[in-house]
């Protein structure tokens, strides 16, 4: 009896543990997409369900867009759920929290077969426009995004549907918890969205899809690593990869995954936060102001002058890294680049060798894969210091749940915050560096990134942001 008793206690307790370790704070997120239009939203569903487990996925809706107005496609995505459900236990070797197909399945769902505002108005509900306001309705404080690959009717629909029939208040608190990412304008409902709901969270690049900050994924783009984007690349770690999920991730029409960078950002992998986009991250950085009207612009959907202010097309400027033959490890590259696709192009290497080692997770066991490093701080992630004041930043603490090397990266991301001035790293490739604030006039924050990768194959990175508030003397 004493035996049995002190076995109960030990699943207990193990029980515990393991609940206690799926328990964490996860971005809880609506996709909305007009897949089978072209063959890049089948592939942005292939590699969402490798982070399934660090995404709380609300919703899955199929919907029409200016590509595919008369026609929606759920079967497609059932047909990835299906595959990922025959590699999910073997995920779970790797990380806990995948969920079943069977739950993923049955947030599945479609909007109305039309074009645009045709799907938007009374008695134009869909399934899809009724989930998203049932999610919203949930009692779940944390905010709840909507990712828009294709036309965005089903969530204007939703959106009029709750102006509507609730309150004003109540409408208000709703709308307020509301997070969109839409891949640019594919109907004529994403304006009409902008102007009608002025204090909506909104993410776009309108206009030109080449010129989208999105676009920055999908192909050739001088100064990025164009190497991990490319057909050979994505056939020998994705295709190639000896299971059912990477076997249903289609060959390219036009370019990669046009998609991914609207959800990419709430994966947490310690640089990015999505409460703030204007701080940047893999899925791209984005500045808040009312875009002007370029009257030049052809665009698949009519381009109209926008009534308000909305999160849009930001620029970095970006020096490369590359490994340097002897001596220092890391040096800089020889060219600098600007623009807003910079935001996005330069994480590439490091989400697409992320993507490469989970679809790996799809059939091999947890000691011949690689995992990411863990990244720990041996100090506090905010700071307060003096104009001329030496500090340091210390990220020793990190560590390869594999045993690992690793490689270190400090560096400022100037865009982040409101203090202009380049401040000087050197040696940036060391775990613990010492900087010195420069002198200020006014209070300015700044924004250092610590980027580690192992040495693992492929190699993995992850990241912490310090945010250095600097006062002056």
């Amino acid at each position: 009896m004493r035996k049995i008793t002190l076995l109960l206690c030990c699943m207990t307790f193990l029980g515990a543990s393991t609940i206690k370790a799926q328990v964490s704070w996860k971005n809880r997120l609506i996709v909305i997409t007009d897949i089978g239009n072209e063959p890049d939203d089948q592939m942005s569903m292939v590699r969402l369900m490798l982070y399934a487990n660090q995404i709380d996925i609300k919703g899955l809706i199929a919907s029409t867009s200016i590509h595919q107005a008369k026609k929606v496609s759920p079967e497609l995505i059932q047909k990835v759920i299906k595959a990922y459900g025959k590699v999910q236990p073997n995920l779970l070797k790797h990380e806990l929290g995948f969920p079943s197909a069977e739950k993923l399945l049955r947030l599945v769902k479609k909007g109305l077969p039309v074009y645009g505002m045709e799907g938007v108005g009374k008695d134009k509900d869909s399934e899809g426009s009724e989930w998203i306001i049932k999610i919203l309705k949930e009692p779940d404080s944390r905010p709840l995004w909507v990712s828009v690959w294709g036309g965005p009717n089903v969530l204007a629909q939703a959106l009029w549907k709750i102006r509507q029939t609730e309150t004003k208040r109540e409408a208000q608190r709703l709308i307020g918890k509301l997070r969109v990412y839409t891949i640019s304008d594919q109907d004529n409902s994403g304006h009409w969205i902008r102007q009608n709901f002025p204090e909506l969270f909104y993410i776009c690049s309108p206009g030109l899809y080449a010129t989208a900050t999105w676009s920055a994924i999908t192909g050739f783009i001088r100064g990025a690593n164009n190497e991990v984007i490319s057909n050979d690349w994505i056939s020998k770690n994705i295709q190639e990869s000896h299971n059912p999920l990477g076997a249903v991730y289609p060959d390219a029409a036009y370019g990669i995954e046009g998609d991914t960078p609207s959800w990419l950002s709430l994966i947490p992998n310690g640089l990015s936060d999505p409460e703030h986009p204007d701080w940047g991250g893999w899925g791209g950085r984005y500045e808040y102001y009312k875009p002007l009207l370029d009257t030049k612009v052809k665009s698949f959907v009519p381009v109209e002058e926008e009534t308000r202010a909305f999160w849009t097309n930001a620029i970095d400027e970006y020096t490369p890294r590359v490994q340097g033959k002897w001596g220092r490890t890391l040096i800089r590259d020889t060219a600098t680049y600007k623009d807003n696709q910079v935001t996005i192009w330069r994480w590439r290497e490091d989400f697409q060798n992320d993507f490469a080692a989970r679809m790996a997770w799809c059939s091999r066991d947890y000691k011949n894969a690689n995992h990411p490093p863990v990244v720990k701080l041996n100090m506090s992630d905010h700071l307060t210091v003096k104009s001329g004041e030496t500090f340091e930043l210390d990220g020793g603490a990190s560590y390869d749940p594999d045993n690992d090397g690793l490689s270190y990266h400090w560096f400022q991301y100037k865009e982040a915050g409101t203090l202009k001035t380049t401040i000087p790293i050197f040696p940036e490739n060391i775990s613990v560096v010492s900087v010195k604030a420069p002198k200020v006039d006014s209070t300015q924050t700044t924004h250092f990134i610590l980027k580690v990768t192992d040495k693992g194959a492929p190699k993995l990175t992850r990241y912490k942001r310090v945010i250095v508030t600097i006062v002056p003397d």
